[in-house]
Parts: structure tokens; C-alpha cells; sequence
């Protein structure tokens, strides 16, 4: 077992941080959670992409989602080349409950559906800095530790700039009354850890 650290930090918006037990589980699983990882980037990247496609004519999210966009592809090839590294062939896996869950609280109508695509994004990327910071602090292999911590600030960024735009097109207060809302259910899709290892099990 991983040996905890003596206190994690709070990173904004999530409710919860993430429990020792997925440490343990993500470090002895190592391989598989870079495969995982790999495919997390590019769904973030295709996020970041059908979101310009959905509102081309807000020039502040065009710009800002193109760059996270073309970030993600180059975390996507980085993660890719550990996997060539390590002898590891390019394979898909299961989803954990996670994504499906928060996209089930995105709701229909426009503008609330922009608000809540913004929310959701800049909440899995808050996840993804925490997660991807505890791998690069547990992580027993030097250089792999020294990547996933390589990542993070990009990660900050990313989430930052999500909630960023979301008060660029909504008010502040409306903003947070709802990000509050679906940090709680992100919070409680993770309360059960999922079997599988994933960087959002």
C-alpha cells in the first residue's frame, strides 16, 4: 500500500478529495491507467473541439478551447510515446461511470446547456490535476513520476480557463450556485470506487 500523505491538498471546485484507496489502486495498475490516461486526453481534446463546433460565434471560447484542444493532442502523443515505451500496445478501455454521470446533469436548452458543458469540463479537469498530481507524488518509477507531475500545471490551467469562460457569458454568482450544484455529484459518483482502475474510476 502507498503510504499517505499527511494531508492532500484542496484543489478549487471539487468537494472531496480523492480517497487513498484509488492511489493504491491507480499506482499498482500503472499500466493500465496510462491507457486510460491516453484516451482521457483525447476525449478532452474532442470535448474542447464539439464545443467550438457548437458555438463558433464566441470568439473568447473558440480561442481559448483551441488552444486546450491542440494541449491535449500533445498530452495524447506524450502518453502515447510512454506506452510505446513500455511495450504497451494502443488499446481502448472501458469508461468508468464517471463522464456519463456529470453528462447526464448537462441540461437541454441553450444557454443553460453552453453553462453546464463549461462546468463539467472545467470539473473533470480539476480531477484530472489532483489525480495526475497524486500519480506524479506515488508514483515508484523516477521518470514516470517526474512526467505526470510535468502535466499539472496544464491541467490548473485548463480547468481555470473553463470557469473562466463561464462567467465570460453568465454571471459570476449564477456560475458558482451551479458549479456547486454538480461538484456534489461529481463528488458522489467517486464516494464507490470503481473496480477497474481509471483516472476517473
Amino acid at each position: 500500500m502507498v503510504a499517505a500523505s499527511s494531508a492532500k491538498p484542496k484543489i478549487k471546485f471539487l468537494k472531496e478529495p480523492t480517497s487513498q484507496a484509488w492511489v493504491d489502486l491507480a499506482i499498482n495498475n500503472i499500466d493500465i491507467i496510462l491507457l486510460d490516461h491516453a484516451q482521457c486526453e483525447r476525449k478532452a481534446a474532442g470535448t474542447a473541439i464539439q464545443m467550438m463546433s457548437r458555438y463558433p460565434s464566441s470568439v473568447e471560447l473558440v480561442r481559448e478551447l483551441t488552444a486546450i484542444a491542440q494541449e491535449e493532442l500533445s498530452h495524447y502523443t506524450q502518453v502515447n510515446n510512454w506506452l510505446e515505451k513500455r511495450g504497451i500496445p494502443m488499446k481502448p478501455v472501458s469508461p468508468p461511470p464517471y463522464g456519463a454521470r456529470l453528462k447526464k446533469c448537462v441540461r437541454k436548452q441553450e444557454p443553460d446547456r453552453m453553462l453546464d458543458f463549461l462546468l463539467v469540463s472545467a470539473l473533470i479537469e480539476a480531477r484530472s490535476h489532483e489525480r495526475l498530481g497524486l500519480i506524479g507524488e506515488h508514483c515508484l518509477e523516477p521518470e514516470l513520476a517526474k512526467f505526470y507531475r510535468s502535466l499539472m500545471a496544464s491541467e490548473a490551467r485548463h480547468y481555470g480557463s473553463y470557469w473562466l469562460l463561464a462567467t465570460t457569458y453568465f454571471n459570476v454568482e449564477l456560475v458558482n450556485e451551479r458549479l456547486a450544484e454538480l461538484a456534489e455529484v461529481e463528488s458522489d459518483v467517486l464516494r464507490t470506487l470503481h473496480s477497474e482502475p481509471r483516472v476517473h474510476s
